[in-house]
């Protein structure tokens, strides 16, 4: 059966054609998708015409352009290796080879491909970077002399500053730029980001914020605003932003996936650690760090150490940690060549100019201090800084135990029952000290119930030892002479039976001078009826049988 036609053939191919051809017009072409920073569009148009056979050695240097903002460095370097396998002579192959190779981490490779380049500012500029990262002062000093008063060189002058960690000069630079150039934005996540790292959350925020107002979409903005915002309130406030950003964000942004996820880790408090980090570690030199950190909170020492040991600290947070983890490692294995180097890595930090008067270089001075055992010199140190900590439990132990080991006991006692974390208050340190600052506040029952309630071992018998001995320095004889007599009966060392005897003719000397009441004479026999056979203990029972009769006790 053939199908009625309500308009001619020829009427609907002149249709067809002419939709063909609108929609011929509305295909977005490649320099399209580069100037509005698609370079994922871009990419995939470029693909499309290699496959359809239309590939050029121009759209073959675009494809490597696209894959290196997009941040594929690895997929630049390939295509500018092809385009240098086969002969090109385009003088931009061995430089983006260069650049590809940097951002790779390949850095002789970089400085081998720049000298085949020809001259240029941006070759000078990347060989700037690579002297910087060879540690090669001369080097740098000699392309830092070559650059111009141009703003790319302007602006690779400021990223020098701010990898030295010279970001209040970096900062001058960019205000400088952004005088003259109100539209370059950009700069103002730059400048942002140095406020973050001179610690001014508020600061960052605020110049941040001009640049989101305008690109809202924005990854690397949008994550230093999730920073500020850990650092300012919360992970949870932190991990908001990067929400949103997930379910706004252009996918040409991939780049940035590793270190949104990299910083969720932080801001979960290193949950997913293990399964995110180890793999970033050679990609994100923070990854490394914070991998340090996890393992530290997880009391794995030694996994902090291998991770750590061989980094050069270049910045004050390497030092910082690199102090941190020999200290750990120092105390734990009871090394004084560890905590020496703890110690000066902390003086280091704590004495520079830069550092000084910030937070972290006070906290350094006082564990650099506290190190030596200078307690008066780390009080000075943690009193200037106490503002900042007030609930902040490892601050108030630290500052607890600096009070106790100058003698500050009423202070310290304050401070160590302010802390709430069950894993202080379960160390041994902890406890030691709580027990020791009971004692001589003359409140010996509170350091016995405190051992009490701790689980037979090698802690508590230590805790035990210390109850006995500052009991018995304080005239405390009862506690004492409970505390020799428990340790006695689980050592049998003779020391700790004359310390019992001792305890138990110092209550009887307070019960006969009143001070303690005469009901007590009792412990003091049942303690010394426990005795061995001796001389001395039966003179000292008929003793004080003998006051109990006179004084009408009944035994």
């Amino acid at each position: 059966m053939m199908i009625s036609r309500t308009k001619p053939a020829g009427a609907v191919s002149a249709a067809a054609a002419q939709a063909s051809e609108k929609r011929q017009k509305k295909l977005p072409k490649l320099l399209d998708f580069v100037a509005q920073r698609d370079y994922m569009g871009a990419m995939t148009l470029l693909e499309f015409n290699r496959n359809a056979g239309k590939s050029d050695e121009e759209s073959d240097l675009w494809l490597a352009y696209c894959a290196f903002h997009l941040g594929n460095y690895k997929k630049a370097l390939e295509e500018y290796k092809t385009l240098r396998d086969r002969g090109s002579t385009n003088g931009d192959v061995h430089l983006g080879l260069a650049c590809a190779s940097f951002f790779l981490g390949m850095y002789k490779e970089a400085s081998a491909a720049s000298e085949k380049a020809p001259p240029s500012h941006l070759k000078n500029r990347l060989l700037f970077h690579i002297a910087h990262k060879f540690g090669d002062e001369k080097g740098l000093m000699s392309y830092h002399q070559q650059l111009q008063d141009v703003v790319e060189d302007q602006l690779s002058l400021a990223s020098i500053h701010y990898l030295r960690s010279h970001y209040q000069e970096a900062i001058d630079i960019y205000k400088r730029i952004l005088l003259d150039n109100r539209e370059f934005l950009a700069l103002n996540v730059y400048v942002a980001l140095c406020y973050y790292k001179l610690d001014y959350y508020d600061v960052s925020q605020e110049v941040l914020a001009v640049y989101l107002a305008h690109f809202p979409d924005s990854v690397t903005a949008t994550n230093l605003k999730a920073c500020n915002h850990y650092k300012l309130y919360n992970g949870k406030a932190a991990e908001a932003e990067l929400r949103s950003l997930r379910e706004t964000a252009s996918p040409s942004f991939e780049y940035a996936s590793e270190i949104i996820r990299h910083n969720l880790v932080v801001f979960r408090g290193g949950e997913g650690a293990l399964q995110v980090l180890p793999p970033l570690v050679d990609v994100l030199p923070e990854a490394r760090l914070n991998l340090v950190i996890y393992h530290l909170r997880q009391d794995d020492i030694f996994e902090a150490y291998a991770l750590i040991k061989d980094i050069e600290p270049s910045t004050p947070q390497e030092y910082i940690l690199k102090g941190v983890v020999n200290a750990a490692l120092g105390q734990e294995q009871n090394s004084k060549e560890h905590l020496k180097i703890a110690q000066q890595y902390f003086q280091l930090v704590g004495g520079s100019a830069s550092e000084c008067d910030t937070i972290p270089g006070r906290q350094c001075m006082a564990s650099c201090f506290f190190l030596l055992k200078q307690f008066q010199d780390v009080l000075i140190y943690l009193g200037s800084i106490k503002n900042y900590f007030y609930n902040e439990d490892t601050f108030n132990f630290n500052l607890a135990q600096t009070k106790a080991a100058i003698g500050n006991f009423q202070e310290a006692e304050e401070l160590f029952l302010m802390i709430q974390s069950e894993k202080i208050k379960n160390d041994l340190v902890y406890l030691s000290w709580l027990a020791r600052c009971y004692i001589m506040n003359l409140k010996p029952r509170l350091a016995w119930e405190l051992y009490l309630r701790m689980e037979t071992s090698s802690e508590s018998y230590s805790v035990l030892q210390m109850i006995a001995n500052d009991c018995y320095k304080m005239g405390q004889f009862y506690y004492a002479a409970k505390a020799f007599d428990i340790l006695e009966r689980m050592d049998g060392n003779p020391e700790y039976w004359e310390g019992r005897k001792g305890a138990c003719v110092g209550l009887f000397q307070l019960i006969v001078a009143g001070r303690e009441p005469k009901e007590s004479v009792r412990e003091v026999l049942s303690l010394l009826r426990t005795a061995p056979n001796n001389p001395q203990v039966e003179y000292i029972v008929r003793v004080i049988k003998k006051w109990a009769r006179e004084n009408r006790l009944a035994l």
